[in-house]
């Protein structure tokens, strides 16, 4: 299965994603309470672990960042919400995600959506 660091690229920068057999899994770490919502960029962690930055202006408080979250996460990769669940650290900033579907097809959408957010000044 292909993972975006398998995908042609001009700099070996690592990403935060994984295949699957029935999606990706999508490392993420959630800032609540920002001025607005958006993508942060790509981050590593002390430990070498990248991980994809997002914001919400959502508090968490009651679930309220983690649904702004997946819906954010789905909004920008054409998914439906059902298609995007919280694995892993529905309590932590530091999160994995589900997205379900085709690999190939996520990893590619997950390509554009960085390349053309992080290119927005």
């Amino acid at each position: 299965m292909p993972t975006l660091s398998s995908l042609p690229r001009s700099d070996a920068e690592p990403r935060p994603c994984t295949s699957e057999p029935d999606g990706l899994t999508l490392a993420v770490r959630l800032t609540p309470r920002a001025s607005r919502t958006g993508l942060d960029g790509i981050r590593t962690e002390a430990d070498g672990r990248p991980l994809l930055g997002l914001r919400v202006a959502a508090p968490p408080v009651e679930g309220a960042a983690n649904a702004a979250l997946i819906a954010f996460v789905a909004g920008s990769l054409g998914l439906r919400k059902a298609e995007v669940t919280v694995v892993s650290g529905a309590a932590s900033r530091i999160k994995r995600l589900h997205l379900a579907g085709d690999a190939r097809d996520l990893a590619l959408r997950m390509e554009a959506w960085l390349e053309g957010a992080l290119k927005q000044p």
